[in-house]
């Protein structure tokens, strides 16, 4: 008979390593599945320093600490591609690519979100030759050239506080006059030189030959177009939930799985949500991380009542 797990966490992101942790020292048999690498969105992140407690850290750090950590009293990192699942099931079954069948009492889904694409002319054409969606990955590419930042978050303009190590010339297009970060990094990126603010700018194609040379700009309140030679543009437009799989199981709003925020708990019953992919206010690794804690406690106590 195929071993039946207590908890299964799907996403090793900050919501699902908390949730391993808190998991596995209440004594569950738990495994985190991950279809890449453990870390989610942190891990992509140059730098931390809203994390209570911790001053200033990269993502990857903080994605190195956080992983070890969720594992020291147990629970398992297993590396597998899920194509389905069947929440309603008992015990619940998870289906993945190479054939096999996971089987678990509870289900913590905490698999995230992705950044959204701009959806213009010749994004997808230079996605990897010039189109990026990580700057702490392809920054160091850059050095010496001139690129843009799409966006007017807090992502979008950490990042290119981040290009501007490399970069001779950060250009940030915003679609609005007034930037939605907060207001110390907006100060930050202000006074730095080499740093080009062009707003109320959307993207209307990205051009090149063979690789990406410049972009297409238009201006939202007239409709003039401007060229704007890059060498690399790095888009943060905001996010999409990670939950294809799960959408038509649970109940959602806008593809975010709604959860209850006393106990995560969704729709369906022994299925919890946790991290980005629910529908809350704020999302930031310290709420991915009280939810992925709240998670855990909340399938342990439906075990116990499961017992």
């Amino acid at each position: 008979m195929s071993k039946i797990w207590d908890i299964a966490i799907i996403g090793s992101g900050p919501a699902g390593m908390a949730a391993a942790l808190y998991a596995s020292r209440a004594g569950r048999e738990t495994v985190i599945i991950e279809k890449f690498f453990a870390g989610g969105q942190v891990f992509q992140t140059f730098h931390i320093e809203n994390y209570p407690g911790v001053k200033s850290i990269d993502g990857p750090s903080l994605t190195d600490i956080m992983a070890d950590q969720s594992t020291s009293f147990g629970a398992e990192l297993m590396i597998q591609e899920i194509v389905s699942l069947d929440l309603k099931a008992q015990p619940k079954e998870i289906h993945f690519k190479n054939g096999e069948t996971l089987l678990t009492k509870t289900i913590i889904l905490a698999m995230g979100a992705q950044p959204k694409l701009m959806e213009v002319k010749g994004e997808e054409e230079f996605t990897g030759r010039g189109v990026s969606y990580c700057a702490t990955c392809d920054g160091a590419f850059y050095r010496g050239k001139e690129v843009a930042v799409v966006g007017g978050g807090d992502s979008a303009l950490e990042e290119a506080m981040f290009l501007t190590r490399f970069a001779s010339k950060v250009s940030i297009i915003h679609r609005r006059n007034e930037f939605r970060a907060t207001k110390i990094i907006q100060d930050r990126i202000k006074a730095q030189e080499n740093v080009e603010l062009i707003t109320p700018y959307v993207v209307k194609e990205v051009v090149g030959e063979g690789k990406m040379t410049g972009l297409i700009l238009s201006n939202r309140e007239t409709g003039e177009e401007r060229n704007l030679e890059a060498e690399g543009v790095f888009v943060y437009v905001g996010y999409a939930p990670n939950t294809e799989l799960v959408t038509q199981q649970v109940e959602c709003q806008d593809n975010y799985i709604l959860a209850d925020d006393r106990d995560m708990s969704t729709s369906v019953e022994g299925v919890f949500a946790a991290g980005d992919l629910r529908v809350k206010n704020l999302r930031q690794v310290v709420t991915a991380v009280a939810d992925g804690a709240i998670a855990a406690v909340s399938a342990d106590h439906y075990l116990n009542e499961l017992e």
